[in-house]
């Protein structure tokens, strides 16, 4: 009986032992597939970088090479000076604010409407809200473009940046309307006892623990509104009011020989406030993401 226990215990850790080995090296193909993929993601950046820090009578040389020889910084100098790169940025910063703070603060106002308010007609105002969000953009194009046009909007900021302060997009009422939907009710009632009243609540109760889909919101936002390419291009036509998107193209298009390192160099810039906010501020996304995605309540 004792032998027998003895090899049936060494058994079992010998098969632990397989099955630690297996786990091991299903790991380590696992991270080693993350990498490969990591650097096949990196690589158009790597070359971007490579090319801004490259003379310009070396960028076609073959090979190519991904670390510079020599290392030269002019790229970056005619990048802030050959057009108005700090202009387009203040431009494109002054959009994005402003589109982040109103989609924000309209987006949680009219989710928390339909997560605290019952009507008869809630459910069928909520479902024709959400129907832009199987609309293409380009088929509301022409109408808006129309409308904004009478109303004396075109060339101004007006287009892009009001729309923000009335609603923002239906995908963020949506997901500030789940995220509200499992903060229990009981936080509104004992609010209303201390006499707070329906703005207090929101403001004081729903927003403070409503903070990582409310980061969620704020950081999509930013992305989406730092490399809005085609709203800029059609309602704006002063070259002063220009983003950083549009004025990137219109770099490459009015300088008679293309500085590909210059060029290189101002898309780098460009690209490393979203880049930057991304690395910092991922935890808020995956976090307003998981808490968004279930245990809300119909």
């Amino acid at each position: 009986m004792g032998i027998g226990s003895a090899e049936y215990i060494a058994d079992r850790q010998d098969e632990l032992r397989l099955v630690r080995r297996r786990r091991r090296a299903r790991t380590i193909l696992i991270y080693a597939a993350l990498i490969i993929l990591s650097i096949i993601a990196l690589l158009p950046v790597m070359w971007m970088v490579a090319i801004s820090l490259t003379p310009l009578n070396k960028v076609f040389q073959y090979p190519p090479r991904l670390i510079p020889d020599p290392l030269s910084f002019t790229g970056y100098h005619e990048a802030v000076t050959l057009f108005p790169f700090f202009r387009y940025f203040l431009n494109t910063s002054f959009m994005t604010a402003a589109r982040v703070i109103g989609t924000v603060f309209s987006a949680s106002l009219v989710a928390y409407g339909f997560a605290r308010y019952d009507g008869p007609w809630k459910e069928v105002l909520f479902v024709f809200i959400l129907t832009p969000i199987f609309l293409p953009e380009q088929v509301t194009l022409i109408p808006l473009f129309v409308g904004y046009t009478r109303l004396g909007w075109i060339d101004t900021y007006n287009p892009l940046v009001l729309p923000a302060f009335f609603g923002g997009s239906a995908v963020y009422i949506f997901l500030l309307r789940q995220f509200f939907m499992t903060i229990p009710t009981d936080l509104d009632d004992a609010a209303r006892i201390d006499g707070a009243s329906e703005f207090a609540i929101y403001w004081r109760i729903i927003l403070p623990l409503a903070k990582p889909a409310l980061a969620t919101v704020a950081i999509f936002t930013f992305m989406a509104s730092w490399n809005d390419f085609l709203g800029p291009l059609i309602y704006l036509t002063s070259k002063e009011k220009l983003p950083l998107s549009v004025g990137l193209s219109r770099f490459l298009g009015e300088s008679g020989t293309t500085l590909w390192n210059s060029l290189m160099a101002a898309a780098i810039l460009t690209v490393l406030p979203p880049i930057l906010l991304f690395v910092f501020a991922q935890k808020y996304i995956m976090q307003g993401i998981a808490i968004t995605g279930g245990g809300a309540k119909g």
